[in-house]
């Protein structure tokens, strides 16, 4: 899954991005208070288009559990030419969600305003895919291979590779598309991917390899949900009425998977089912692991948030200053809504 705002992030500055909006806050959360009986429309734009990565979202909006929460769920497809980072930062939308989270990171050092107050995916679904007869089981086995990646996931591999303290002269990079043929063709020795993309995997056929990204040591988050600092600061009470209402629709997701995607499709109508069911199981296992169920769903560990903030440190990602931790992520919401957030996984 492309992630155009993390390239774009650090073009930006938060003079030239706030000078250029000319859009209010007050445009992306539309309504009247909670108390005198309306909903409020809380738009969300992601970073790319909608699918089965807003699989819980989706659902809650179709049973309404954001209708329950006095919200009106709006999702605004992402795009090549359309920086989510920008749109959120000048208040054409509350909520933004990111395919990982370095785009987060590399906005807070640029000065951008926006804040991480949840997670969807636990561990980021990025691997790297090789064939049983020249596998790539841990990181010590890329060397003298051809990796074939996308221009946008080269400081994946530089974050792998420094990691684990292997030479990046080791290790051949060839740029391809989001196509996997090129590792079946000989073309290149490894392929990388969403582990959740099961419909482009076929291709692989079963005797194939998955290395994680997380479970080669670069620990990152995948489609975290943001808000800007003045958003977290005067309608935190609507981030966490969001949260509870996708909470909810996530674990709906879990316990229900046939009529979530239903759901699913229902909403997009363009996506295929069998594949959905495929994919989501591999998607709610993201969601939910060990950590949810002892801290609940969408939670997150600062710790691995700083562990982040160091290694992009170190490859030289911040070209203006290495952001704060608590500029990056807060844990404010996620504490409010305790007691309301599924445990289960």
């Amino acid at each position: 899954m492309p992630d155009q705002s993390q390239s774009q992030a650090a073009a930006l500055s938060r003079r030239n991005l706030l000078a250029s909006a000319g859009v209010a806050f007050g445009g992306a959360m539309i309504g009247v208070p909670r108390s005198a009986g309306a909903a409020t429309t809380i738009s969300m734009q992601i970073g790319w288009l909608a699918g089965g990565n807003q699989l819980g979202d989706i659902v809650a909006k179709q049973l309404g559990y954001f209708s329950d929460e006095g919200l009106t769920l709006e999702i605004m497809p992402g795009g090549p030419n359309n920086d989510g980072v920008a749109i959120v930062a000048s208040g054409r939308a509350a909520v933004g969600q990111l395919s990982s989270s370095p785009s987060l990171m590399l906005a807070a050092s640029q000065d951008i305003p926006i804040t991480c107050f949840a997670v969807g995916a636990q561990q980021h679904p990025y691997a790297f895919f090789s064939l049983a007869k020249n596998p790539v089981h841990q990181p010590a086995d890329f060397r003298g291979k051809k990796v074939g990646i996308q221009a946008t996931g080269v400081i994946l591999l530089r974050a792998l590779l420094a990691k684990n303290n292997i030479d990046p002269k080791d290790v051949e990079i060839v740029t391809i598309g989001s196509e996997m043929t090129p590792l079946m063709t000989g073309q290149v020795d490894v392929v990388t991917g969403w582990v959740t993309n099961t419909t482009a995997m076929r291709v692989l056929g079963p005797d194939h390899v998955t290395l994680k990204l997380w479970d080669a040591g670069v620990r990152l988050y995948a489609l975290p949900y943001y808000a800007t600092t003045d958003t977290l600061r005067t309608n935190r009470d609507a981030l966490e009425r969001f949260l509870k209402a996708s909470g909810r629709g996530w674990e709906y997701a879990y316990n229900n998977r046939d009529k979530a995607i239903e759901l699913l499709v229902k909403e997009l109508p363009n996506l295929v089912a069998k594949d959905e069911r495929e994919a989501a199981d591999v998607m709610l296992g993201a969601e939910f692991n060990q950590t949810t169920r002892a801290n609940g769903w969408g939670t997150m560990d600062p710790a691995v948030w700083q562990e982040q903030i160091d290694l992009y440190a170190k490859l030289g990602q911040f070209s203006k200053r290495t952001p704060a931790l608590a500029e990056v992520m807060t844990m404010d919401v996620l504490q409010a809504t305790h007691d309301s957030r599924p445990r289960i996984g």
